[in-house]
């Protein structure tokens, strides 16, 4: 339907509810366009206070996808959303407004762009840096196709910090395809952007100056005796001079683009002007938009790092609503991480862009020498490391266990190959939930259980983490410590004894719970939930052996004892790990019984699918990863293996 022009706010919100789409947008006025991006502000508040999601980003960005929809012909036009965190305006503008409250709930709307979900995603994402590169694709098989339709890629200025962005650009500028670069530039990725990237753009935020600066050399130069009026006749040259001097935006136009801007992101008239120039030309054109993070609400404006991505909140008063409880394993990572290196000057921290979402802000702050942030870039992030141990320094890299994955070359060639001391601390490992398939952290067993010379390591809890990173540093050779997002697990109950003796500690599987009937051999995060599942399975008369491995590669005779003596009075071993099950924990446990025909191995994680958004305990709970699945799965192989059951007791 079409939106009313009343113009009163309850007609534009029941216009918005009933579904609206860019067709909508193409006849209203500009004060109507306003009204409607402050009704879809309260929309996004009200919402997100209940969903949590990414709330900052999309406050930024409300008058700038008004503007692209009422300038492009979506879905004809094709628009591709970097990163994607900023398409929830997108989304209501598209039809579904509606189903808005589902946002990163299980089977409701994703909070990111999905081609699945709507004919308006035309790309997938929630990584960075790879809009103009897909943009661009598009673009060139339209003009194979000798079509028309306009193609724009939507990037934030964190996103540009990424290489690939300029592999892109440097492609497209040769090309000479119709292309629009959308550049929303509000100085932030997650934490404050730093590197020289982001300070050339906030010169190009100050670049409005360029015509009066023209205008003044312009009277400067006439002043010259005798020469002066030759000189001006020369003012094209000088004109290049003076915007290399005044307006950087140069950068993008030496690359082949056509740079419009700064434009101030918020004023919709200006932004459908410069927007609609830049489709006229059918070229390569960057449109540079000045936009504020949290823009219209308060505590988002003043804490935009805090509501990049944040839980369900107070909306009066922004405070969150179910605070996690400490400690997280990010909390534990950055305090002792702290700690270390009070004792190591050697000892420096690494981040790609992720400061606060890694635990390192404290670190920022009492080592701000010893810290750096590279930005979205995470393949010079591990190269970068590499050069630092090669000068004799104690790299620490902080990256989401999803985003290391863009690093695969530099992991295995500059670090592993080499041998080169540099700890990975993978956060976010396993599965992440509502942020959902680009995020879930659930492959790094795999791809770096295969690289040569790397030690992978699983810490169970807290404790262990830190034992973890101070063996790290002593291990003399690349170090790779995976561990999830959230609340720190504390195993010491189960304490061996060793774990109090940190000069002599080495990660090493250990039995935790002892039993005749199975063996519950698990890693990271699901041994806590073997241990909870062990429990429920004594209720059903199966008594569990509940091994935590600890480190995942390379196992030593002493670690294959603990696994074999196990197998060997149990007969059963069943793994469960955080990961896809394909190339993971699971699989290198088998191995150990490859050749022993009195054991049967059984394995549970991730299929081998992309898992979908939803909470975590949804997730797990789905796909029998929880202590009642797991306990349930033991039930019925020990059933169809010895014939025995739960005893009539039912296991839920």
């Amino acid at each position: 339907m079409c939106v009313s022009r009343e113009g009163a706010a309850d007609v534009f919100m029941k216009g918005i509810d009933d579904g609206i789409y860019p067709s909508d947008l193409k006849d209203m006025s500009i004060d109507e366009l306003n009204q409607l991006c402050a009704e879809i502000r309260e929309k996004l508040i009200n919402t997100l206070s209940e969903t949590g999601g990414h709330l900052a980003s999309n406050l930024g960005a409300v008058e700038l996808t008004v503007a692209i929809h009422r300038v492009f012909d979506a879905p004809r036009d094709k628009i591709v959303w970097d990163v994607g965190h900023q398409s929830y305006v997108h989304k209501i503008l598209t039809g579904r407004a509606g189903r808005f409250s589902t946002l990163r709930k299980y089977g409701g709307l994703s909070g990111f762009p999905k081609r699945e979900e709507s004919e308006y995603d035309v790309f997938d994402t929630g990584h960075s840096s790879n809009s103009i590169s897909a943009a661009l694709g598009m673009a060139a098989a339209r003009d194979l196709d000798g079509d028309d339709y306009n193609v724009a890629a939507v990037i934030g200025d964190g996103a540009m910090t990424g290489g690939m962005v300029y592999e892109a650009l440097n492609n497209a500028g040769v090309m000479d395809s119709g292309l629009v670069v959308i550049l929303n530039d509000n100085g932030m990725s997650i934490s404050r952007n730093r590197g020289s990237l982001p300070q050339h753009l906030n010169k190009l935020r100050s670049s409005e100056h360029y015509l009066s600066v023209k205008s003044d050399v312009k009277d400067s130069l006439r002043k010259i005796p005798v020469v002066g009026d030759t000189i001006v006749s020369g003012i094209g040259t000088v004109k290049d001079a003076i915007k290399y001097l005044v307006v950087p935006g140069v950068l993008f136009e030496e690359l082949g683009f056509t740079y419009l801007g700064p434009v101030d992101g918020h004023d919709i008239g200006a932004l459908i002007e410069v927007l609609t120039n830049a489709v006229r030309m059918k070229k390569p054109v960057v449109v540079h938009c000045i936009t504020e993070k949290g823009k219209g609400y308060k505590p988002a404006e003043e804490h935009p790092d805090r509501f990049h991505g944040v839980g369900p909140f107070d909306k009066e008063t922004g405070k969150l609503k179910n605070p996690t409880a400490p400690p997280t394993y990010s909390g534990v990572f950055g305090r002792h991480l702290m700690h270390m290196a009070e004792k190591d000057n050697d000892i420096v921290a690494i981040s790609a862009a992720m400061i606060d979402g890694t635990g390192l802000a404290d670190f920022a702050r009492r080592f701000p020498d010893r810290i750096y942030d590279v930005g979205i870039a995470e393949e010079h992030a591990v190269t970068f490391a590499a050069g630092l141990v090669i000068s004799g320094k104690k790299p620490f890299v902080a990256i989401y266990s999803t985003f290391l994955q863009r690093a695969y070359d530099q992991v295995l060639i500059d670090v592993c190959m080499q041998k080169l001391p540099v700890v990975f601390c993978l956060d976010r490992a396993g599965i992440v939930g509502n942020d959902g398939e680009t995020h879930q952290g659930i492959f790094d067993l795999s791809y770096l259980s295969s690289m040569p010379n790397l030690t992978v390591l699983a810490p169970a809890d807290g404790i262990q983490l830190m034992l973890m990173m101070e063996y790290a540093v002593r291990s003399g050779g690349p170090v790779a410590i995976r561990y999830p997002k959230g609340r720190a697990a504390d195993l010491r109950k189960y304490d061996d004894g060793e774990r109090h003796s940190r000069s002599i500690f080495r990660p090493h599987a250990r039995l935790l719970r002892e039993g005749a009937d199975v063996t519950l051999a698990s890693c990271g995060s699901m041994t806590e939930i073997c241990l909870r599942a062990s429990e429920i399975l004594r209720t059903a008369g199966i008594e569990c052996d509940v091994i935590d491995a600890g480190i995942i590669k390379p196992l030593t005779d002493s670690d294959r004892k603990i696994y074999m003596k196990s197998a060997e009075k149990t007969g059963i071993v069943f793994t469960a790990e955080d990961n896809v099950t394909a190339g993971g924990y699971g699989d290198a446990v088998e191995t150990l019984f490859a050749d022993d025909h009195d054991v049967s191995v059984y394995k549970a994680g991730w299929p081998d699918v992309f898992i979908p958004h939803g909470s975590c305990d949804e997730l797990r709970h789905i796909y029998g990863l929880d202590a009642e699945g797991i306990a349930r799965k033991v039930s019925d192989i020990i059933e169809r293996k010895t014939g025995r059951s739960s005893g009539g007791k039912r296991l839920l």
